[in-house]
């Protein structure tokens, strides 16, 4: 097809109307593998006369196709490009990469790293050469982004794996210190400067991240590198052109240019500048580092935070790395006394303000509280949060350095307090109270076991947590829920005391404001562990469940599903009456959490998270009701559309608690129902085809029909259920892909239809023990010849003569008996068997 045709056909796959939609995926699909096509795509991408959406819908075919074909998935697997198309595209990529505008250049960057992936070294060689040429020529821009994804291959690779990185290092290293160092002199530098300084902390970051290339130890190289990141970290960013919307703030060049400089040094610092933690290799570079530079970072990283002091800006990510960076320096003698003259200071007036609630905490609780919600208890914000860091830093100070600290901290918080408390209620500091709630609830660790504070914490939280039980501001509600739950273990002096909390927390499940509602929830789970007497919450447990469903239908949050686990566990048999609804009520959720992730596959979904809880907690209920086999009839037709579908390819994240859900239904129900045999044949097909991994986990549900099921089991033939179990049995343990580990639950199963069908399967001895003889001679664990030669003895208890007439027939009974007398009288120094140990 030629060019002006293919442009037509990319043209149409952007048509409003589907009917020409479709008809242009289908011709792109039905050229997608004829010669020169994909060389005609990337002359399309790189064509800066066609139109710019035609250029892109080329791109991601191009990225689709390469992702997907160029280098086979399967070993015998054909080749689909040919190698001429595969010659063109490689060196033709690298010239365009950097002249096509930045939306395509994403595109082929993806392609590239495939590319590379597959191809370098091997057929691949004069990628670095062409890299180090550009590097010296005009297209910069270009070695530096192809040098990035190059280096991004080995940056967790390690030993022989990581052999590659030396080489790009020894060629690269110096050109990239030359280009770092005239871009440092440029006097009033524009963005693209700080777009190439980026790539080069990025390339460098990759090559030093698991360890430092010997290259870089030595004093001179690595020196000279040091004083440019240095220059990076000292140097103001430039005033012009910083965008003044937030978002866009964050990611622009400069800051950007910070962050990675910020990266690198705190990734020198706690990985290879740390003399505890350094083989003795190692010792002197970090001896090196903490004597000439370990202080000098720390002095510029104090000057940057101070911009938070006075008002400027810093990207949240910058602040967290840096308070990093100061939480490591504390329990270092020669760091913290650096550290020791700004410490009031950074603490008082940097970290402990950054712990309070901000306008943007306002702004988001007032227009998103979901979103609110959501960055409160996600692990990935932890990592980009300042607050998450400040406290972090406060801990480590007072766990490290309490003896000079605690005190002084503690005064200062009490000081907020009773500013606080003597303040009239239109001033009052809401959000320093915040701060200071945040503080105490951090520090509790420490506090419960430190006098003279340990024995004040009831007084302070009656004085001080209680009353903003009825706060009139949202965030001091939610605050106090926090901080009691995370006291809620110590002893009460006053049971009152325990009480009040509790009753405060239980109301806060029915706060008009969502996060009040959800810290509520989070905290009653702490609760709940610490009740010693079940009767508070006894007669509230009916509408305490009813307030966490209403919960649970608008957040999805894994936190909320731990609580009413813990709930679960407390209260055991007594969750009966409410076993059904809870059932129904996590099995919505269940399905809500799991639209949510599919709707939103890229995203890091907590729905995903919370349908494993949701599961997790549905298994929490079977086992407390365990000795009630009539409630799992009533249950069993809600979980049932959820075992049939997450047994199959869908449910491959939440495999093993379905497996669980299974195995607890085929055990506790008074009989098996047909509708669960319905899922043996699911798990038989995932078993064959892709969740061996999991053989051990469906072992359980598979004992469940054979030893409770069995007249099933025997007399079925619509599906044959003992066939489907040899075709499964034998193909695993005559798999020589299959490792000794891999396959113990097999030779279980062939004991468990021994044990139970007795005198019924006469027909599968034979087959079964040929098998295992056969595996047997080329087992080499241990574990797994006791668990073969078990299946001998087991037959000899199904039937002996007729296993001995087999045996003797296979012409194996004196290898077997031989074999199993030696395992019989292995013993340990201490007498105890080495085999056959149940």
């Amino acid at each position: 097809m030629d060019l002006p045709s293919l442009a037509l056909i990319l043209q149409g796959a952007l048509s409003p109307n589907p009917e020409e939609r479709k008809a242009a995926e289908h011709s792109l699909n039905q050229f997608q593998y004829t010669p020169q096509h994909l060389v005609r795509l990337l002359q399309i991408i790189v064509d800066n006369n066609c139109d710019l959406s035609v250029r892109q819908v080329a791109s991601i075919h191009f990225k689709n196709f390469i992702a997907k074909n160029w280098a086979p998935h399967e070993p015998n697997e054909q080749q689909k490009i040919s190698q001429v198309d595969k010659d063109m595209v490689r060196d033709h990529i690298l010239v365009f990469v950097a002249q096509v505008p930045p939306l395509l250049r994403v595109q082929l960057g993806e392609c590239l790293k495939t590319i590379i992936h597959a191809d370098y070294p091997e057929q691949w060689p004069h990628l670095l050469d062409w890299v180090k040429h550009n590097l010296q020529d005009q297209q910069v821009y270009g070695a530096l982004f192809v040098l990035r994804i190059l280096s991004r291959k080995y940056e967790f690779k390690s030993d022989e794996e990581r052999t590659p990185v030396y080489r790009i290092v020894e060629e690269t290293f110096h050109h990239l210190l030359n280009i770092f160092n005239r871009l440092v002199q440029i006097v009033n530098p524009s963005l693209e400067v700080a777009d190439l300084i980026k790539l080069i902390c990025k390339i460098f970051w990759s090559s030093i991240y698991l360890e430092i290339p010997k290259q870089l130890l030595d004093p001179n190289v690595f020196n000279a590198w040091m004083i440019l990141f240095l220059n990076v970290l000292e140097r103001p960013v430039p005033s012009e052109g910083e965008p003044a919307d937030p978002e866009q703030r964050k990611s622009w060049g400069w800051w950007k240019v910070k962050k990675w400089t910020v990266h690198i040094l705190n990734r020198l610092y706690t990985r290879f500048g740390d003399l505890k933690l350094q083989n003795p290799e190692n010792r002197a570079f970090a001896q090196m580092f903490q004597k000439n530079y370990a202080g000098k970072i720390l002095e510029c990283h104090l000057n940057l935070l101070n911009r938070i002091r006075v008002g400027g800006y810093l990207p949240d990510r910058v602040t967290n790395l840096i308070l990093q960076y100061l939480s490591n320096s504390i329990s270092k003698n020669s760091m913290y006394n650096l550290l020791q003259p700004r410490l009031d200071v950074l603490l008082f007036e940097i970290v402990f303000p950054l712990m309070c609630f901000n306008d943007n905490d306002q702004k988001l609780w007032d227009e998103d509280p979901h979103e609110y919600v959501r960055k409160g208890y996600d692990i990935i914000e932890d990592l980009y949060s300042p607050r998450t860091a400040s406290m972090d830093f406060v801990s480590e100070l007072v766990r490290k350095r309490g003896k000079e600290n605690l005190q002084k901290f503690i005064q200062f918080i009490v000081g907020i307090f009773k500013r606080y408390d003597e303040t009239p209620v239109e001033y009052k500091p809401y959000r320093q109270k915040d701060g200071a709630l945040l503080a105490i609830g951090a520090l509790c660790d420490k506090l419960k076991q430190t006098e003279p504070y340990k024995s004040e914490l009831e007084r302070m939280l009656v004085q001080h947590v209680f009353p903003e039980f009825s706060s009139p501001v949202g965030h001091l509600r939610a605050k106090a829920a926090w901080v009691a739950g995370q006291y809620a273990h110590i002893n009460f002096s006053d049971q009152n005391n325990f009480r009040k909390a509790l009753h405060s927390v239980v109301s806060g499940l029915r706060d008009p404001e969502l996060p009040v509602r959800v810290d509520s929830v989070f905290a009653l789970r702490s609760f709940v562990e610490a009740c010693r007497d079940l009767n508070e919450i006894r007669p509230i447990l009916p509408q305490l469940l009813d307030e966490f469903f209403k919960l649970m239908n608008e957040v999805e949050n894994e936190d909320l599903v731990f609580t009413l686990e813990t709930i679960v566990d407390k209260f055991g048999e007594e969750m009966a009456p409410y076993a059904l609804g809870l059932c129904q009520n996590l099995a919505a959720a269940f399905w809500r959490c799991m639209n949510t992730a599919e709707a939103d596959e890229d995203a890091d979904d907590p729905g995903a998270l919370a349908a494993v809880g949701c599961l997790r907690a549905i298994s929490t209920i079977l086992e407390s009701v365990s000795r009630l086999p009539h409630l799992f009839v009533q249950i069993e037709p809600t979980l049932l559309p959820i075992m049939r579908r997450m047994l199959t390819t869908d449910g491959q994240e939440v495999f093993e608690e379905v497996l669980e859900i299974v195995s607890y239904m085929t055990f506790f129900s008074p009989t098996i129902s047909l509708e669960m045999w319905s899922l043996w044949p699911l798990m038989m097909e995932a078993l064959a085809d892709w969740a061996i991994d999991f053989f051990p986990n469906i072992l359980v549900p598979l004992d469940n029909y054979i030893s409770r099921g069995t007249a099933h089991f025997l007399t079925c033939k619509e599906p044959d259920y003992q066939q489907s179990l040899w075709s499964m049995v034998s193909s695993i343990m005559a798999d020589k892909n299959l490792e000794d580990g891999d396959i113990e639950p097999a030779p279980k199963l062939i004991e468990v239809v021994f044990q139970n069908c007795k005198g019924q399967v006469d027909h599968w001895v034979e087959p079964y023990l040929r098998i295992t003889v056969e595996r047997l001679r080329r087992a080499e664990k241990s574990y797994l010849k006791c668990l073969l030669v078990q299946v001998i003895a087991d037959a000899l208890y199904y039937n002996s003569s007729l296993t001995l007439s087999i045996l003797h027939k296979l012409g194996v009974a004196t290898e077997v008996f031989n074999l199993w007398f030696q395992m019989l009288q292995q013993v340990k120094k201490n007498g105890l068997r080495v085999n056959f140990k149940r």
